[in-house]
């Protein structure tokens, strides 16, 4: 369906668009000016392409030159007062210079930024040069967002000086751990507080060195793209401009092989944020880091860390990235406040562990089922070669040997992929019917349905989702959902990513380009609705028994995004309820009613409270005592909450027949499945789910009918 579509939209754009855009004459540009160019048909394809386009008005305006300036300068240590001032008089005129493919507020602020850059490396080098007395009681606010831009240069250089007191504090800290430590290596002076204070103040001015270093690398196109897509980022969070090194880099992801830690980043003020983790990437097989810690330092094997604060994400990702083998250290702020230096071996994801698993769960001599499904991935050129669907019907039919008499899908973590893997997966559990509604912008809805009688599995079904489960996943949950087929136990909410985009090659759209490849721009062209009609943006799908996590109060999901689009919705498709289940309603009650008095699910309630209340704590001491201080209460936290990992839900895990045969010739699947019986054996959403699996079971009406057949 959306290679059609893209199909589709090219030629309307290139029809249109190939007038427009043939002839670069002196009138629309001066000097064939390729910026101005790249400026003027992206706007065009915003405009005709994208699913809800935005007027490009006096707000818009206002918008971008907020979110210019931010992205630019996050911490605020380069822009003064009066520069905002001075940049002021774009703010309702960026709207009109798009429309006439005018530069002009760009110029004033990439001139600007490079000026005060300049001025940032004489500050720091000053401000390096002093001890930091780390006995005074003074603190940081790292809330930058709300913070003013300095009014002097004075006040400027006081906020780098805070800035670099607080960068320095961890690595003073590490080195203060030596000074009574009982032998030092050979050759090296024993380390004093005096020493380890000028020891901490010379890494981080190696980092600024090195940072400076590489913004120095960067060229004017490199800004300038940032500025492109300040411009499409107010369209929606999913609508990206990729210059031309990285759609080819995308190109490389989408074909799924994946070269570096095997993590999805977001930009936020204090570093990248890891908001997904790929199974099979460095990152899953270490297992240290986690969704929602924030990667702050990157250093190369051992080298000086760069730090990456202010820093824009594109780079960022190019010093995280690497070959195959190498090394990178990244120093990590965890979800609960601390830090932490780990070190990764860059490598290519295996992609075997996105594919589909099961397990056989047993409990009280009766066997359950569990498929775990990372992703809904798809051989774009040659579908029936591997896909999701298929996979878990070859799953369910293994298990189905097996005995199992009852079934779990687990989406948790799964971030989406293939709409048409979703229409068939769908179809294994249901008898035939719509699955998901697709809207396009300006076009009457689609209903994709599932037209195959059979039903691969008719018993009892549970779905698991979390915070994480987005877009194709919440669609095969939103419809098991609305079915009554399955009961979904999870988190509050899922994602909220109810989207659909489309990645368009813009030397489609001109004919007789002179100026070079000009890169892509991935383009929102559709929206997914439930079969009830209700849009799947934003809101999600809402668990019928709800479960906390630990990242229950943590900001996740499309609602953290910027410049979402709203949730609606359209008119419900024609389907009919599951009729397979007696007292479906009461299932969930008694599910609602366990978890509420489950002590394992009241210790992570707790746990999410807390590592909530650390994120919203944005005022930090800068003095050492405080520091040590608060580093041992939140050991001691810390180490209360470890009582979380040693949960055991009593339950068994085996591997299917035909795994176990394979055993005998890989011992690595076998290391892999071991490790993952082992986390299943800790997880109370599992047991929660075989709970509800006997409930089912028992309140199932084929049971019901076979039982008083037999009487």
């Amino acid at each position: 369906m959306k290679r059609n579509l893209a199909y589709a939209l090219f030629v309307i754009l290139i029809a249109v668009a190939s007038c427009s855009f043939t002839n670069q004459s002196a009138d629309n540009f001066e000097n064939d000016d390729k910026d101005k160019l790249l400026l003027d048909l992206i706007t065009y394809v915003l405009e005709k392409g994208h699913y809800e386009p935005k007027d490009i008005d006096d707000d818009f305006s206002v918008s971008v030159f907020e979110d210019f300036i931010e992205v630019l300068d996050p911490t605020k240590r380069y822009f003064l007062e009066e520069d905002i001032a001075e940049f002021e008089q774009y703010k309702f005129q960026i709207d009109d210079q798009i429309k006439n493919t005018e530069i002009t507020f760009f110029n004033a602020v990439y001139d600007r930024l490079i000026q005060r850059m300049e001025d940032a490396k004489g500050i720091y080098k000053e401000v390096l040069d002093k001890p930091f007395d780390y006995s005074l009681r003074e603190a940081i606010d790292i809330e930058y967002e709300n913070m003013p831009f300095a009014g002097s240069k004075e006040e400027l250089k006081e906020r780098w000086r805070k800035q670099l007191k607080y960068a320095t504090l961890g690595t003073y800290d590490s080195k203060m751990k030596r000074v009574d430590a009982p032998e030092e290596d050979a050759g090296e002076k024993p380390m004093t507080p005096e020493l380890a204070e000028q020891s901490a103040r010379e890494s981080t001015r190696k980092t600024l060195d090195e940072f400076f270093d590489f913004v120095d690398d960067l060229e004017r196109k490199d800004w300038f793209v940032q500025y492109i897509n300040t411009i499409v980022d107010e369209f929606d969070p999913h609508t990206f401009y990729f210059a031309p090194d990285d759609k080819e880099r995308f190109d490389m992801s989408m074909s799924g092989k994946f070269e570096g830690i095997g993590a999805r980043l977001q930009k936020k003020p204090e570093g990248a944020k890891i908001v997904e983790i790929i199974s099979g990437g460095p990152v899953w097989r270490d297992q240290r880091l986690e969704v929602g810690d924030e990667i702050l330092k990157v250093g190369q094997d051992g080298e000086e860390p760069i730090n990456i604060v202010g820093m824009r994400l594109d780079d960022a990702i190019k010093l995280i990235k690497g070959p195959q083998g190498t090394v990178v250290d990244l120093t990590v702020r965890k979800v609960d406040g601390s830090l932490e230096t780990i070190s990764l071996t860059r490598d290519v994801v295996e992609l075997e562990e996105s594919f589909a698993k099961s397990a056989n769960i047993i409990k009280d001599n009766t066997k359950y089922g569990l498929i775990n499904l990372p992703k809904f991935y798809v051989d774009f050129d040659d579908y029936s070669e591997r896909n999701a669907a298929t996979d878990v019907a070859k799953e369910v039919q293994r298990l189905k040997e097996e005995g199992v008499e009852g079934l779990i899908l687990d989406l948790r973590d799964n971030g989406g992929g293939s709409l048409k893997t979703v229409v068939e997966m769908a179809g294994l559990f249901i008898k035939d019917g719509p699955v998901v509604q697709v809207q396009s912008s300006g076009k009457n809805k689609e209903v994709y349905e599932d037209k195959d009688e059979r039903i691969q599995w008719d018993g009892p079904l549970v779905i698991l989702v979390n915070e994480l489960s987005a877009s194709a996943s919440e669609i095969l949950a939103a419809a098991m959902q609305d079915y009554k087929r399955a009961v979904v136990i999870g988190s509050r909410q899922t994602f909220g990513k109810g989207t659909v985009q489309n990645v368009i090659p813009l030397d489609n759209i001109v004919r007789s380009n002179e100026h070079g490849d000009l890169g892509a721009i991935k383009l929102t062209t559709q929206k997914f609705y439930r079969i009830n009609g209700g849009s799947t943006q934003l809101e999600g799908v809402k668990s019928d028994v709800v479960v906390p996590d630990k990242y229950s109060y943590i900001d996740l999901g499309e609602r953290d995004q910027s410049n979402p689009l709203k949730w609606d919705k359209i008119t419900p498709a024609d389907y009919e309820p599951w009729n397979g289940y007696i007292d479906y309603e009461q299932t969930v009650a008694n599910s609602n009613k366990r978890m509420a008095s489950n002590p394992q699910i009241a210790m992570i309630e707790e746990n999410a409270k807390w590592l909530k209340a650390e994120q919203e704590e944005t005022k930090i001491s800068l003095n050492y005592k405080d520091y040590k201080s608060e580093e041992e209460k939140d050991k001691e936290k810390l180490d209360y909450f470890k009582k979380l990992s040693e949960y055991d839900n009593k339950l068994s895990f085996q591997s299917l027949k035909y795994e176990e045969e394979l055993f005998t010739q890989d011992s690595v699947l076998r290391e892999k499945r071991d490790r993952w019986h082992k986390n299943l054996a800790k997880d109370v959403y599992v047991e929660e789910a075989v709970n509800v699996l006997q409930d089912l079971k028992i309140n199932n009406i084929k049971q019901g009918k076979l039982a008083s057949v037999k009487g």
